[in-house]
């Protein structure tokens, strides 16, 4: 059955840690984050947070800096010593403002001022959280993990309860959607949880071959049935023993090859190129577009009969842009599959940083899942810090969502060009603070303006220079 997580519960596994020496403070703040559905344990100094650690294990630490015994600033270290993979959030007072700085700058992840505002204590954790969840499924993947579908959003739960009905079935499925949609993962996903798991799964790009070629690649052909044929070759659908076709991009067959196919689907037989008898072939088709089949019925450009034995079910795929709530779990999946790629298996993955992940909400998607897997990779390349930051994502300008509050399409000029240039003026504070490592004096030179100006500017933006610091 599909594995679906529940938004109450999308930290469940995560081991937080709250260390405070004021039982008030720890206690609410444990009740407040167990509502994610986390596992919460709490300390009053940072030698019981040790014992609690070694016992019970650690991912996410909310640490007070001043406690009796052993202060925050001396647990920070000995947590990093001992447990290189958790994330630490220093807890802080008006006061030691300094001294959280200098945890940021020795490896804390970020820090709260107390009083703390509930809502932006569960926003944290739950990022922190979702980041680090992602980064163990990718590190120690349970059975069947690597081959799950990202479905949070309702529009992509009523696609997998689709798929799940469908799968026990031998009836031909017709995948309907953009591309770059996933087509292919969710063909993986019938054959995965149908009866012939166990059996061959082989997928043909129809537009990537002449008809042909086609031809061979999927009925096979004996010796010299075309120069360079030197031996004879069984055909995916031989090939298949009873496993899955997945053909891909059936819209561009040409009229006669679609008449080949059709005769496949009725008879259950193939003809190799060159072959005088038919062979039984035993199979279960999966077929895919990002046209409009229907569409091209109508202009004589696909055959009906053939539509109608390909579409016997259905599943329309959503693009990216109509699953939102799918955008940061696959942006997180994403991330961590890059760090891997592209910084060796051991690298910690960078942190994604909230006006990161606002940008990649805002967004449209035009090349949908594929462009954001894309936007994951440049992020980690480009990415010199530990922070991933908007510029570092390379979205194309001109695809940034328009809506505003949801009450219309399209903003008016006004609107649109204010849009516009908050983002312009992000993105250009962003790179002058990172280039100068959070130092504002510096980076106000680089744009041009006075520290009292850029300091509005950072205001303006909910900008924190402090979090381009780097130790």
């Amino acid at each position: 059955m599909t594995r679906i997580k529940s938004l109450e519960t999308e930290l469940d596994g995560l081991r937080v840690l709250v260390v405070d020496d004021e039982p008030d403070i720890r206690t609410g703040l444990g009740k407040l984050i167990s509502t994610l559905g986390a596992t919460v344990k709490l300390a009053g100094d940072g030698r019981e947070a040790l014992e609690v650690a070694e016992r019970d294990g650690v991912d996410l630490v909310l640490s007070d800096l001043m406690m009796p015994n052993m202060s925050g600033t001396e647990l920070l270290p000995a947590l990093g010593e001992r447990f290189p993979d958790a994330r630490v959030v220093v807890m802080t007072g008006f006061g030691t403002i300094q001294s959280a700085v200098a945890c940021l700058q020795a490896g804390a992840a970020h820090f709260m001022t107390k009083p703390f505002d509930n809502d932006e204590v569960l926003s944290l954790v739950g990022r922190l959280g979702r980041q680090l969840l992602a980064a163990r499924r990718q590190a120690d993947p349970g059975p069947g993990e690597l081959g799950e579908i990202v479905a949070l959003d309702p529009a992509m739960r009523r696609v997998m309860q689709l798929v799940d009905r469908v799968a026990g079935s031998p009836m031909p499925v017709l995948v309907e959607g953009e591309s770059g949609t996933g087509k292919e993962i969710v063909a993986r996903a019938i054959h995965d949880r149908s009866p012939r798991t166990s059996k061959p799964f082989l997928a043909v790009n129809a537009a990537a071959l002449p008809d042909t070629l086609l031809e061979s690649e999927l009925f096979g052909h004996t010796r010299g049935a075309f120069t360079g044929a030197d031996r004879s070759r069984d055909g995916i659908f031989r090939q298949a023993k009873g496993g899955t076709v997945f053909l891909d991009e059936v819209s561009s067959m040409s009229q006669p090859f679609q008449g080949k196919l059709l005769r496949v689907l009725q008879e259950q037989v193939v003809r190799p190129l060159g072959g005088d008898r038919d062979i039984p072939v035993e199979y279960r088709l999966v077929a895919a577009t990002n046209r409009d089949l229907e569409g091209m019925m109508g202009t004589g450009e696909f055959r009906e009969d053939l539509f109608y034995r390909l579409g016997v079910m259905r599943i329309y795929l959503p693009p990216l842009r109509e699953r939102p709530a799918d955008v940061e779990p696959l942006a997180l999946r994403f991330l961590g599959q890059a760090t891997r790629v592209c910084l060796g298996p051991a690298a910690q993955s960078p942190e994604l940083s909230k006006q990161a992940l606002a940008a990649l909400q805002a967004y449209r998607w035009p090349g949908n899942v594929r462009e954001l897997e894309n936007a994951m990779k440049r992020a980690v390349v480009i990415c010199a810090g530990d922070r991933i930051l908007p510029h570092h994502l390379g979205l194309d300008s001109r695809a940034w969502s328009t809506v505003d509050d949801g009450s219309s399409d399209e903003l008016d000029y006004a609107g649109s060009k204010q849009q516009a240039i908050e983002r312009f003026q992000r993105e250009f504070v962003e790179r002058a603070l990172e280039n100068e490592r959070g130092n504002v004096s510096r980076a106000a030179s680089r744009c041009g303006l006075t520290r009292a100006a850029l300091q509005r500017i950072l205001r303006q933006l909910d900008l924190d220079a402090s979090t381009f610091r780097v130790p």
